[in-house]
Order: C-alpha cells, then sequence, then structure tokens
C-alpha cells in the first residue's frame, strides 16, 4: 500500500510538472518555478514544452504501475521509477541541485519501498 501511495505521488507531481512545462512556461507560475524571465521563456517555450510531455510520458507509466497486473505492475513500476530517478540525478547535475531533492530522492525511496518493503 505505500508503495502505491509513493508512486501515485511522484506520478502527480510528474503531472504538475508537466503542467508548468506545457502549459504555464511563460506565465508568471511557471516563470517564477523555473527562474525565468518573460525573454528567457519565450526562446525556450518549445524546448520547455517538449520536456513536459517526457514528464507526462513519466507519469503516464507511473499510473499503468498502479493498474497493471500483479504480474508486471512491479517491473513497470520499477522501470518508470529509475527513469525518474535518472532524470532526477542527470537534471540535478546539470540543470540545478533542487532538482535532485524533488526528483531523483523521491523516486529512490520509492524504489526501495516497492522492492525491499
Amino acid at each position: 500500500m505505500m508503495a502505491k501511495i509513493l508512486i501515485a505521488l511522484i506520478a502527480l507531481l510528474h503531472v504538475y510538472i508537466l503542467v508548468l512545462e506545457m502549459l504555464l512556461w511563460d506565465k508568471p507560475m511557471g516563470m517564477k518555478a523555473f527562474g525565468n524571465n518573460a525573454e528567457k521563456a519565450k526562446l525556450t517555450k518549445v524546448l520547455a514544452q517538449n520536456q513536459g510531455l517526457y514528464n507526462g510520458f513519466l507519469a503516464a507509466g507511473l499510473i499503468w504501475s498502479l493498474f497493471a497486473p500483479e504480474t508486471y505492475a512491479t517491473a513497470l513500476a520499477n522501470f518508470f521509477l529509475a527513469c525518474v530517478l535518472v532524470a532526477g540525478i542527470y537534471g540535478g547535475i546539470t540543470a540545478s541541485k533542487k532538482i535532485i531533492y524533488i526528483q531523483a530522492v523521491p523516486a529512490l525511496i520509492a524504489l526501495i519501498v516497492v522492492n525491499f518493503i
């Protein structure tokens, strides 16, 4: 049960990120979330929308794992949580250290719970 709750929370986080990147990137809320100004947001909007789409795929995969038959639900959860973990580590190294805490650490905790608790 705890694993499913963590997976659902991480999926919701990625839906939120999708909305920020795809719909709100050049709006005040999106610019504040990512520390952008209007000029930078305008120049990077298409890239952010693409990135948001990928976050949506991560969310979709995690949600899929919640409703999948038990025979492969854990494998799906492991795959998509590992993708989130890798993306969080990479983002933390290349973009902002806070991504490690927002994205990578929760994914790591969920992976531990899914597999060992």
